[in-house]
């Protein structure tokens, strides 16, 4: 959610129409300058504010909507989504903007010569901060506990809490991140590289 909401709003930042753009920079200002904690939390509790869920055809109280997995889901993407949108921005902006302009005079509209000719290019830029925040993000999700969402650091929490073994199911814990964390810095890696090759950069 986090990258498909970042490409689309850096699209829109760099648009050189006012509305888009604005719209863009408020969506980065209102949830890059809020805590993540903080936003956890405002989707948890939205029944407080909107009772319920009224789509014409589609009736439901927000109680039974809003579930700690959705909260967790709408909170952890939609901020993500805002950080990723700078990192594409600033792959995008990396491109030569000659580009665009030979594309334009080939007779490419925008969105064409972006999706075809600048997105590809940026790709070499974005992909090492987008593996990064994508690692921070999964160690972020250990916030979800705050909503009741049933992940790995809430699991621990809730099998010590019964035995009594805190330091022990701590470091389990600590123990899943890490094997995790490592296996998709491998993974990020070796997108890397493949990516580089792709752009003619490839490491020694």
């Amino acid at each position: 959610m986090g990258l498909v909401l970042g490409v689309a709003f850096a699209v829109m930042r760099l648009s050189r129409n006012p509305v888009t753009n604005a719209v863009a920079a408020a969506y980065i200002w209102l949830f890059r300058g809020t805590p993540v904690y903080l936003q956890l939390l405002i989707w948890f509790n939205l029944a407080l504010v909107f009772p319920t869920v009224n789509l014409g055809v589609y009736q439901a109280n927000m109680v039974d909507v809003m579930t700690p997995f959705l909260a967790a889901l709408l909170g952890l993407g939609i901020n993500e989504g805002a950080y990723m949108t700078e990192i594409v921005r600033g792959g995008i902006l990396s491109v030569d903007r000659g580009q665009l302009d030979a594309a334009s005079a080939l007779g490419m509209t925008r969105l064409l010569a972006m999706r075809r000719i600048v997105l590809p290019q940026a790709l070499r830029v974005v992909v090492p901060p987008i593996g990064n925040e994508f690692i921070g993000l999964l160690k972020t999700s250990s916030m979800a506990s705050a909503i009741a969402f049933s992940e790995l650091l809430q699991r621990s929490q809730q099998i010590y809490f019964v035995n009594g073994k805190v330091i022990e199911l701590l470091i389990v814990a600590a123990g899943w991140y890490l094997i995790v964390v490592t296996i998709f810095s491998v993974v990020q890696s070796q997108v890397e590289r493949l990516v580089a090759r792709g752009q003619g950069h490839d490491e020694p």
